[in-house]
């Protein structure tokens, strides 16, 4: 009988990371773009920084997790 693999959660959770870094890195580019007001230490651009490293620890989640890496 074929034994069923399951999915670990860390492996949704990192693609869920890697959606909110896309969403928080593109709010904060586009932002940084624009010519809207600009609040006190605007000049540190945390969104990017923050976006950046959502990105990056989803990504490692995902790929540390995947379902692939784990089926025997």
């Amino acid at each position: 009988m074929a034994k069923k693999q399951q999915i670990s959660i860390w492996f949704f959770i990192g693609g869920l990371l890697t959606v909110y870094g896309v969403l928080i890195l593109g709010a904060s580019l586009y932002d940084y773009n624009s010519l809207g007001t600009r609040v006190v230490l605007s000049e540190l651009h945390i969104g990017v920084w923050w976006g950046a490293l959502l990105v990056i620890l989803g990504a490692v989640y995902s790929y540390m997790f995947a379902p692939w890496r784990h089926s025997k």
